[in-house]
């Protein structure tokens, strides 16, 4: 039986409240806020070990539920919708492709990509005549993205490893990042963007996407453990445009060239994808998941597109370079 989609209504309720996240307590009383948020539990923290534990309390949950709601290509980041009439495969592949566009990838790229998901953008990727080395810290997602790129005749283009990023070597002509930056956490941002700088070839190229949150809300923020971290996202923290430019200046050698917005592009996908989650449910039931978590997992993808179409988030692909 096809569960009905409170969105019609769960969504547009939370919207006013994410239009007006600023303003909702009053200013004279958010000096106070550090004294009332809990705080992030030291066990979080996104060092090598910590990272994958997070990691894993997420991208582990199941390959099977995952399939159950995300398209064909198993891409689990905004799509790139361009018109009424896209599905959702054929805007994830427009935005997939878009990010091995801004790091420059052809035929003989040497190309690492920090984040592997289920192996679409490295397929894609290795299709163009890339020689791809992905990285992951999910067993599962490792183990499906391996079997996907065998099936697909690629398998001897690309490396899936199960790595941290800070363990990484090598020299690379283009890089790769889709939403991965989100689990890294602000005490790490100076390493991952020193990272990226440490392995990009001397004018080589990277596409990065992040999803990104105003600056004064995140300096607010920073510190809070919210509801999105004890439940969905352990160890996740967004972004600003702001915090990228000034890490990337700070930390490395890169410079930021393309900003590409794609926040309509992602309600979008968040509300399609809470569409096919209920639509799957009965068969996601047989996994071995039961109605708190669907409640939870509703609630969460309302939540997220909420704050996408109140313009609370917004999703970036950037283009960097080294001199």
């Amino acid at each position: 039986m096809r569960l009905p989609l409170p969105g019609d209504d769960l969504a547009d309720v939370i919207i006013p409240f994410a239009a007006r996240m600023a303003t909702l307590v009053p200013e004279p009383l958010q000096a106070l806020r550090r004294f009332a948020d809990a705080r992030k539990p030291a066990g979080e923290r996104n060092t090598i070990s910590g990272a994958q534990a997070n990691i894993s309390r997420h991208y582990d949950l199941s390959n099977e539920l995952f399939a159950e709601f995300l398209d064909e290509t198993m891409t689990y980041s905004s799509a790139w919708f361009a018109g009424d009439t896209d599905d959702l495969a054929t805007a994830q592949r427009r935005k997939i492709d878009g990010i091995p566009d801004l790091a420059g990838v052809r035929d003989g790229t040497r190309l690492l990509e920090i984040g592997t998901g289920w192996g679409e953008l490295a397929l894609r990727a290795a299709q163009r005549g890339a020689q791809v080395t992905t990285l992951t810290i999910s067993a599962e997602q490792q183990t499906l993205a391996r079997k996907r790129l065998a099936e697909a005749g690629v398998a001897d283009r690309v490396e899936v490893v199960l790595s941290d990023y800070r363990e990484a070597h090598g020299s690379y002509d283009a890089m790769a990042s889709v939403e991965m930056i989100e689990a890294v956490g602000e005490e790490h941002w100076p390493a991952y963007f020193a990272t990226l700088d440490r392995l990009l070839a001397p004018g080589g190229r990277i596409g990065l996407q992040a999803i990104t949150m105003p600056h004064d809300r995140m300096l607010a923020t920073r510190h809070s453990y919210t509801w999105i971290h004890k439940y969905i996202f352990p160890g996740g923290q967004l972004l600003s445009r702001e915090a990228i430019t000034d890490a990337v200046g700070h930390h490395t050698g890169l410079r930021i060239g393309t900003r590409r917005s794609l926040g309509d592009s992602y309600a979008r996908t968040l509300r399609l994808w809470r569409q096919r989650f209920l639509d799957a449910w009965p068969r996601i039931t047989e996994l071995g998941f039961d109605d708190t978590f669907r409640r939870m997992w509703e609630f969460y993808l309302a939540y997220s597109e909420a704050g996408f179409r109140g313009r609370y988030l917004d999703v970036v692909q950037f283009g960097l370079g080294k001199p």
